[in-house]
């Protein structure tokens, strides 16, 4: 890679990163959509692309956070270009909304001994779209106000069976929830200690997001999770966002009241970013890959791509 090449990409991770430090900064957290209000009365789902495959890892906490920001309640999204050939229009003064490409490419190198070797070299690009509600002229289908939610109970019921197609042992009692490494278990509190039904959906999702990192299935070091708060704060990061993912795939309102623990975990994760621009990317990705791995235990699963 060149050095040009090399400090564009830096500059990629700089602007994401300093947009989410200047929102936790503010109290929220950007992976939160604005399930409130007018949204609320829609079908919850990740961001969508203009042909309805959903968005995964760091862009959806991008498009989420330009959500909150612009007021958008349409999820759909498209380039220039795909306005166009779609026969619509952006209205003039509207600016895009930068998401990222990431893949890798492969590239033929000579090692020590004289041996050619194939190396996969990661490469991240930066482009812009826009939301079918800065567009004119677009098929009727775009602009259709979402679905009516499905029945509450139906969507827990639901949600009881994706946590139980994945086999892993939840326990109830006590007043905390939390993932056991040492038994391999997720604690939870009785149900009726819990608002509603979502939010223990909500909680059981941040719980399975811990699971995953056991060696057997996504394979996250927690090794250091009880003794380093810079690691505990990382893996915290991971479940707070591949809950929020979870919980739009699951079409259930995420944790919207901040945990006990919330407050130290924030400058925790302030304090993260602040030295690692790359921290939230890959805590983001971690967490797609968790949240693909809980859909990959399903029966008959149609597992989520990895690529953002």
């Amino acid at each position: 890679m060149s050095r040009k090449e090399d400090g564009r990409l830096t500059d990629i991770y700089a602007r994401i990163t300093e947009r989410i430090v200047a929102e936790l900064e503010k109290g929220g957290r950007p992976w939160i959509q604005p399930w409130s209000v007018g949204n609320a009365t829609g079908r919850i789902s990740r961001p969508l692309r203009h042909n309805g495959e959903p968005y995964t890892g760091m862009n959806v906490l991008l498009l989420w956070s330009e959500t909150m920001a612009r007021g958008y309640c349409a999820p759909i999204w498209m380039t220039f270009r795909q306005t166009i050939e779609l026969g619509g229009h952006v209205r003039k003064g509207e600016s895009s909304t930068t998401v990222i490409y990431a893949s890798r490419f492969t590239k033929t190198e000579t090692d020590a001994h004289g041996d050619e070797v194939e190396k996969a070299i990661p490469f991240l690009k930066a482009y812009g779209v826009f939301n079918v509600a800065q567009i004119e002229g677009l098929p009727q289908q775009y602009y259709h106000r979402p679905a009516p939610v499905l029945d509450p109970v139906e969507r827990i019921a639901h949600a009881d069976r994706f946590f139980a197609n994945t086999g892993a042992v939840i326990r109830h009692g006590g007043a905390q929830a939390f993932y056991s490494p040492a038994t391999d278990h997720i604690q939870m509190p009785p149900f009726a200690a819990f608002r509603d039904a979502a939010s223990y959906t909500a909680v059981l999702s941040h719980e399975s997001i811990h699971w995953t990192a056991e060696p057997r299935r996504v394979g996250r070091d927690l090794s250091h999770y009880a003794t380093d708060r810079s690691e505990r704060a990382r893996e915290e990061l991971v479940a707070e966002i591949g809950s929020a993912l979870l919980c739009a795939d699951l079409g259930i309102v995420p944790e919207l009241e901040p945990r006990p623990d919330h407050a130290a975990y924030l400058q925790s994760w302030l304090k993260v970013l602040d030295g690692d621009k790359r921290a939230i990317f890959a805590a983001a990705a971690h967490a797609q890959r968790a949240v693909t791995f809980l859909h990959g235990l399903q029966p008959q699963s149609g597992s989520m791509g990895e690529a953002a």
